[in-house]
């Protein structure tokens, strides 16, 4: 298979369909947009960009001077010594700008030998009897207590980034209004510093009401959470002992986050229409607007404080993958901070697929590539620390797209769209750079249309694959050793929900498909669970597919909770708007979890395939 042949604006003319791999070429208004939208990057940008590089390698210079990280100055000539210290640093030329300097290790972090199993779990779903509506960071301790004790070793979680915090609350995790701070709806109230139910009136009773709805409200669970949380923001909050001095490290990136905040709370949440003045985040508007708001400002930034201390103590001693969206919301906090490196008039997308003919739009702006390296890779760079931080690993959702994105022109359907290229060498290596700072093990969502050369290129920087049940057709017991391995994911079927009839009874419903093309699907499907009779129950096919899950020598296996309790519903459907997506419950309590006779089967089976020893159990919360 030959690479389409791509122009000067990193846009590729042809795509592959992946119905019948039959080559398509982009209509010429399309790449004709595009070139508009991408523009013409500056000429002296390959003399400013960051070099990337690994110790050993040739530079793009001659003798140059570098001021490392730490403040030392080393004189470098030609190649980069094989002792060359990992980070971000300055070079210096006699006769060319100074530019960024990131050396790489090349290669990820990975535990050596060592297999482990886990739970993937949808954390707003995962509620317990003391949630507020919704699953929270008390209810993640509680989960890593009970995986501990099933000999489990890793938890994989839904992505836990921050939304507008207005009274409309986005659904979907995937598209956050930002990929560097945390969503405080998430925050267990009881455990956020100074909430002391003697002096404050923490509507308990009325929090834990909010659960018993057959859904997730996260608008109601919003609005009460925040008026309680600010109740403790100021009876205590900017007086918390280390606060202040937290925030005073934070620099930069969290005064414009919660700047933000304080705007989107008086102009709403799409950045686009506000005022003009307070479009750029270095105007002076907006510095005052923060210095007349200070008290807000600060109520934002004081609760990601919180949910930094909360989220580490609930995956303290466990590796907590947490996942990375493909991208943000276009009206949102990041769009904001880097507004010239975000493409207008575009969102990211897919090519009709088999799974969807028209293409997909998913709504959230792509970065213009040379745009990002103008910026010194730093907004990729943060959102790809910030998302490690603290729990030992990342889950990039799409990963394909550090090599290329489907850029659709607003207004036309998924299909009207193109291939835009991406400096995936860079990328990939800023990425292996900050696993290694942080020990954090990385995951690279690799489904779908995935061209050649993609996963030979993870593998060469220590990315594990992603390996499913219902996608591969090889025996898992040939799935490769360097990936996760698991059954579905939440865009897809529960095995219950497969096996019951319920999920295609549910597509079929909200039109997601014809009668034949979903009766073919579901039965291709079933065809993975060979062995299992037709009329066996659904936890007879649960069973049956975690043993075959158990099969993969892969490096991670990977549950979900909705499998492990025999869930129907799976919690989102792709393609379909009046659909409560996001907001389906997990219909057995966490506390109660430890019990449940299928779950118990399923950890045994899995911490039986990797070696895992169970301990005696421990109650949740304990």
């Amino acid at each position: 298979m030959t690479r389409p042949t791509t122009d000067e604006w990193g846009i590729d003319a042809t795509w592959l369909d992946a119905f019948d791999e039959q080559e398509h070429e982009v209509p010429a208004a399309t790449i004709e947009r595009l070139r508009e939208v991408i523009g013409r990057p500056p000429a002296d940008l390959e003399e400013r960009a960051p070099i990337v590089a690994r110790p050993g390698d040739a530079l793009e210079v001659e003798r140059a001077e570098v001021v490392c990280e730490d403040g030392e100055v080393r004189t470098v000539d030609g190649n980069l010594p094989d002792d060359f210290p990992l980070g971000y640093h300055r070079l210096r030329t006699a006769d060319g700008p100074e530019r960024r300097l990131i050396v790489s290790p090349g290669r990820c972090w990975l535990p050596e030998g060592r297999r482990e199993w886990g739970w993937a779990v949808q954390l707003y779903a995962t509620r317990s009897r003391v949630s507020r509506g919704i699953g929270d960071l008390g209810d993640l301790r509680a989960l890593r207590e009970m995986a501990a004790a099933q000999g489990a070793g890793f938890l994989l979680v839904n992505p836990l980034h921050a939304v507008a915090p207005t009274p409309a609350q986005e659904a979907s995790p995937y598209l956050p209004a930002t990929r560097r701070f945390r969503n405080p709806v998430y925050l267990r109230i009881e455990e956020v510093p100074g909430a002391d139910p003697t002096e404050l009136d923490l509507e308990t009773d009325a929090g834990r009401a909010l659960s018993d709805g057959g859904l997730i409200d996260r608008d109601a669970i919003w609005a009460h959470k925040r008026r309680v949380l600010r109740r403790i923001f100021d009876a205590t909050g900017e007086d918390a002992p280390g606060f202040r001095d937290w925030w005073w490290h934070q620099g930069q990136p969290l005064q414009d986050w919660a700047t933000w905040c304080a705007i989107a709370d008086v102009h709403g949440p799409d950045r686009t229409t506000w005022p003009a003045e307070l479009q750029d985040p270095r105007a002076d508007a907006v510095r005052a607007f923060a210095g007349e708001h200070e008290r807000e400002v600060a109520f934002h930034a004081w609760l990601q404080w919180a949910l930094l201390h909360q989220l580490t103590a609930a995956t303290e001693g466990m590796t907590v993958i947490q996942d990375l969206p493909i991208g943000v919301a276009g009206g949102g906090a990041d769009a904001w901070t880097w507004r010239d490196v975000l493409a207008s008039g575009v969102d990211v997308g897919a090519p009709p697929d088999a799974f969807n003919a028209q293409g997909q739009n998913w709504g959230s702006p792509p970065l213009i590539p040379w745009r990002l390296r103008a910026a010194d890779y730093e907004p990729f760079v943060e959102s790809i620390r910030a998302t490690m931080a603290g729990a030992g690993g990342l889950r990039i959702d799409h990963v394909m797209g550090l090599f290329r994105l489907w850029w659709v022109p607003s207004g036309g359907s998924g299909a009207d769209g193109a291939y835009v290229r991406y400096p995936a060498e860079d990328l990939l290596d800023i990425v292996a750079l900050e696993s290694h700072r942080a020990q954090a093990v990385v995951v690279g969502e690799d489904l779908g249309t995935v061209e050649e050369g993609v996963r030979e290129a993870l593998a060469e920087h220590g990315i594990l694959s992603y390996r499913l049940l219902w996608f591969e057709e090889d025996d898992p017991a040939d799935w490769p050793a360097e990936a996760m391995a698991a059954i579905t994911t939440h865009d897809l079927p529960t095995v219950a929900g497969l096996w019951s009839g319920a999920d295609v009874a549910e597509q079929r419903t909200h039109g997601t498909g014809t009668d034949e093309e979903l009766e073919r699907g579901r039965a291709a499907l079933m065809a993975k669970l060979r062995g299992v009779r037709k009329n066996a129950k659904p936890t007879t096919a649960v069973r049956k597919a975690h043993e075959l899950l158990a099969r993969a020598p892969s490096t991670l296996l990977s549950a979900t909770l909705d499998d492990a309790v025999a869930q129907e519903r799976r919690p989102n459907m792709p393609g379909t708007t009046d659909r409560p997506n996001w907001s389906l419950p997990l219909p057995v309590l966490v506390e109660d979890l430890p019990g449940h006779p299928l779950l118990q089967e399923v950890a045994g089976t899995l911490g039986a395939a990797v070696g895992a020893v169970q301990v005696a159990p421990v109650e949740p919360g304990a």
